[in-house]
């Protein structure tokens, strides 16, 4: 038998050492200086007692040693790294540079170098090259084996496994711009827009160059309507040393939102100067002329586009919308071709072909030729609907649980509250029912501004929604009966504030026009007590058979299907009745029909119900020049006329559907069906 080793344990080695770093630096450089005294020089050893000197805050020392190390190793990166650490952390900016330089050269795929060298550019006043540094480092990432399995994760669903591997990457390097941007973007298809936003703005603060990162934040912003900032992260992205037209588009995109039609158009117009073959940028500058009221231009420019692009089903439709605009035997031969040359990419090209039949309807529609134009309108229709979900039968129940919390009980039991701010009009009911009209007659009086539909109500519905959806109250009753005054004081402030920067002119009053707000009146009441709400109504078949031939930009998505829209239609009647019955007199209501039969005695009681004077401009409505967005652009700069009320009439054998859904609607309006509270569940 052997007896025991009485040999002394063996030294720790560099590696053993270095793992040391992080938990005991004073440990590890202790176990480095033994190791040199026994092998002087040793660089293995000397580098792990620089890095060790670094951590105990001992930089000055850690430089002049990595120095000597830098000149007997110039192309070691981890000496490189190690030094422009320790220049940067004693203010040596110069050599830190001149390090990460050197670095980057010898790894021009790792990207922790490029973000170090951009940051340090950067604190030496030369933006120009640290932008380009931080745009090395994303294409660096692009290489990088982890990254790419986090992202292929990512758009394989498996959001966990993607996370696992960026988190464990970001404990290793906190700041790693890439990583954090697909956090980001992993956050946005899991829903949680906050988290997302935060993400990605730290990727950016980060580095500052990051322009796709960038690109993704103005988007994230656009979402969620901060408009401002948008405007202020693309106006960054227009100064980046890399020139791209989708810069320009994604800042016009913008400007576009915040209403600044010219300036957007001005974009459009210096694009195409320099390459006129952009059927795209035609159409949105098409898009422009139409708001800003320029039909001839936006014709042209529409025309540009087809050509270019014949097959651009959005740009064909984006003519037959003009509405005073008809399309001749030559377009529809055109369009009828363009189908037939998708007709192999059909399941590809899904929106430019129901664009097309949406554009044959209409074309064939002024060409008297009813059935086909209806056959089109519904292959239009069938096809978009495929497109945009949408639960009718869920959403009565959203529209029933409102009817059921907002009682006159239920207002009276909250009391006074709210901001008592009265600027703000709002004009709701279906698209399609006269509300651009009403808003157009509105704008022309001088106390009052025409912004847009807005979608700041709806984003502060959803919101509180979401505290019930998360499981924090048991319905949408139970969370605003926990609304303080504050919160409610705070609810309108913020929708005053978030409007404001549509406001363009010292008016003291300003619409609203977002019709969908008719579900919000009673959050409305609760959160603007002296807010005007306007309920513009249509003939329910005269509007909802204009709402489902005409395809939206976004959003109503109950327009594709006619026994679907006939029930959202039900659906307004009925909530509207109930916040009549608890709040009598809150809403006013315009009847289309009374507006273009007497349109100065309807102007003059609807002045009067806002306490506004009658002023003469307000019946040569459609001389105001101001930009309108929305599909009755074109109408609202003619004189009202009668041609239009009878028009779903041509369609009368196709609408079963349509007039089962409504019911008893049709032959009481424009009062509610004496069913509305059956339809509600609401006791009699």
């Amino acid at each position: 038998m052997i007896g025991p080793d009485t040999r002394a344990p063996a030294a720790p080695s560099p590696a053993d050492i270095a793992a040391l770093l992080e938990t005991q630096p004073a440990a590890a450089l202790a176990h480095a200086e033994a190791i040199l005294k026994q092998s002087p020089g040793l660089p293995a050893a000397e580098l792990v007692a620089c890095q060790a000197l670094r951590r105990l805050g001992r930089s000055k020392t850690a430089l002049s040693r990595l120095n000597r190390l830098s000149r007997a190793y110039p192309r070691v990166p981890a000496v490189l790294w190690e030094l422009a650490q320790a220049a940067s952390e004693t203010g040596d900016g110069g050599q830190a540079i001149d390090a990460l330089i050197r670095l980057t050269g010898l790894q021009p795929r790792v990207s922790g170098g490029w973000f170090l060298l951009a940051k340090e550019l950067r604190k030496a006043g030369r933006g120009a090259d640290a932008w380009r540094a931080d745009l090395s480092g994303v294409h660096a990432s692009s290489h990088d084996p982890e990254l790419l399995r986090a992202a292929v994760a990512m758009k394989d669903d498996r959001f966990d496994e993607a996370v696992s591997i960026l988190t464990a990457r970001l404990d290793r390097a906190p700041d790693d711009p890439p990583a954090i941007r697909l956090l980001g973007e992993i956050s946005w298809r899991r829903g949680d827009m906050t988290e997302a936003l935060e993400l990605v703005q730290r990727a950016v603060t980060v580095a500052p160059g990051f322009d796709l990162a960038r690109d993704f934040l103005v988007r994230l912003l656009m979402q969620t309507n901060r408009l401002p900032e948008a405007l202020e992260h693309a106006e960054v992205l227009a100064d980046s040393p890399i020139r791209s037209p989708s810069h320009d588009l994604l800042r016009a995109s913008v400007l576009v939102r915040l209403g600044d039609q010219a300036q957007a158009g001005a974009i459009y117009e210096r694009l195409l100067a320099d390459d006129a073959d952009q059927p795209q940028v035609w159409q949105n500058l098409g898009h422009v002329l139409k708001t800003l009221g320029k039909q001839a231009d936006a014709v042209r420019a529409y025309r540009e586009a087809v050509t270019r692009r014949p097959t651009m089903g959005e740009a064909w439709w984006s003519l037959a919308n003009l509405k005073t605009v008809k399309l001749g035997p030559e377009d529809v031969a055109a369009m009828q071709a363009a189908l037939k040359a998708l007709d192999q990419a059909r399941e590809a090209a899904r929106e430019d072909v129901f664009h097309l039949h949406f554009s044959l309807g209409k074309a064939l529609e002024d060409a008297g030729d009813y059935a086909a134009s209806f056959g089109h309108y519904d292959l239009g229709n069938r096809l978009r609907r495929t497109l945009a979900p949408y639960d009718a039968s869920a959403f009565s129940a959203e529209v029933a649980a409102a009817a059921q919390a907002f009682t006159g009980a239920f207002l009276a039991q909250m009391g006074p509250g709210g901001c008592p701010a009265a600027d703000p009009i709002f004009v709701v009911g279906l698209p399609r029912s006269g509300s651009t009209l009403v808003e157009q007659i509105l704008a022309s009086h001088s106390q009052v501004e025409g912004t847009m539909e807005l979608s700041e109500m709806m984003v502060i519905a959803s919101r509180l929604q979401s505290r019930v959806d998360q499981g924090e109250f048991t319905d949408f009753r139970a969370m605003v009966a926990s609304l303080t005054p504050a919160d409610r004081l705070r609810l309108g402030e913020e929708y005053i504030e978030r409007t404001r920067v549509h406001r363009q002119t010292d008016r003291p009053l300003f619409i609203d026009k977002m019709p969908n707000n008719w579900q919000h009146v009673g959050l409305i009441r609760l959160i603007l007590p002296n807010a005007k709400i306007i309920d513009a109504r249509r003939h329910p078949l005269g509007c909802c058979v204009s709402g489902w031939k005409q395809h939206f930009a976004r959003g109503q998505v109950f327009t594709y299907d006619l026994a679907e829209i006939g029930r959202y239609y039900r659906d307004y009647v009925a909530l509207m009745a109930a916040y009549d019955e608890a709040a009598p007199g809150a809403v006013r209501r315009v009847i289309y029909e009374q507006m273009v039969a007497d349109t100065e005695g309807e102007v003059r009681r609807l002045l009067a119900d806002l306490d506004l004077p009658f002023e003469p401009g307000c019946l040569e409505f459609y001389n105001n020049d101001r930009a309108v967005r929305t599909a009755s652009s074109e109408q609202v700069r003619r004189p009202i006329f009668k041609d239009g009320l009878e028009q779903w009439k041509n369609y009368e054998a196709w609408l079963d559907p349509l007039r089962d859904a409504l019911g008893p609607v049709v032959s009481s309006y424009p009062e509610p069906p004496s069913d509305w509270r059956a339809w509600l569940a609401i006791p009699a």
